[in-house]
């Protein structure tokens, strides 16, 4: 993959995840007004009084305008999910990595470069791609009679570690915004929270009967925010938690592969 190649889909990243915000923003938006402002969910087909019920619909538009916000967060978070889901999944290419591996190191000991680069070009994943750049540099190394050894050493690390600092930004690509959204989901939620309960005992506050209505209204309002904002803040981190896990594990494979491979580089220029 070329800077160039890299910047662009960089670009298109970036297009991606704005795009995909405003769309679950849109979405929550018109559910929150059609679906759960639908007026059968409350008392006497009216949005502004209670909640039927056991009505859950009813219940959650009672948790005011923050609510469509949480909603977004919560979306934003399942769209971004499956593109991880996806994208690591390409990055991985066909087949099990340790086998791969495994082929890869059984070739090179039998010095047939050729067919390491064709395996490469049929795994297809990042991986793959490190592993290939290496071995175009071994195959030109070999044939240097200029270098010295430990200058040949030092080439090839360089070219592992240029493909894969070209490779590393697609693998943790978007894990900042799942991190984002674990912190703005629970103060979003929180937000809602006050403003619920600033409803709530203003109507505790009115003289003579307190408005029961306006009270069960803010109350309502308080821990449907709370909930939604928990709940989007655990999933978030859940999913930073796994993904930065699944990165870690596959970078360490590729360093593995990168040290397999310097490391017979350096073998087959003690023996030549």
């Amino acid at each position: 993959m070329s800077k160039g190649s890299s910047r662009f889909k960089d670009a298109l990243q970036n297009i991606f995840a704005a795009s995909a915000i405003l769309i679950a923003f849109v979405v929550s938006y018109l559910l929150f007004v059609n679906i759960m402002g639908n007026p059968v969910n409350f008392e006497g087909g009216n949005p502004k009084g209670l909640a039927l019920e056991g009505n859950y619909l009813g219940i959650i538009y009672k948790g005011g305008f923050i609510v469509p916000i949480l909603m977004t967060c919560v979306l934003a978070l399942i769209i971004f999910v499956f593109e991880r889901i996806i994208t690591l999944s390409r990055a991985k290419g066909k087949g099990r990595l340790n086998t791969f591996v495994r082929q890869l190191q059984t070739l090179l000991n039998e010095d047939k470069i050729e067919d390491a680069m064709d395996a490469c070009d049929k795994q297809r994943g990042s991986l793959a791609n490190v592993m290939k750049a290496g071995l175009l540099r071994y195959r030109d190394l070999q044939k240097d009679r200029e270098l010295e050894k430990d200058q040949k050493i030092l080439s090839i690390q360089k070219s592992f570690e240029e493909a894969t600092a070209l490779e590393l930004p697609m693998l943790s690509r978007n894990m900042v915004i799942f991190s984002t959204l674990a912190s703005i989901s629970v103060l979003i939620g929180l937000i809602g929270t006050v403003l619920g309960m600033i409803r709530a005992f203003a109507a505790l506050a009115q003289s003579g009967a307190p408005d029961a209505l306006a009270l069960s209204q803010g109350i309502s309002e308080a821990l449907v925010n709370t909930a939604f904002g928990i709940t989007g803040s655990t999933l978030a981190i859940i999913a930073f938690n796994y993904f930065s896990t699944s990165v870690d594990s596959y970078t360490y494979k590729i360093d593995e592969a990168g040290f397999s491979l310097t490391q017979n580089f350096a073998t087959s220029l003690k023996t030549a």
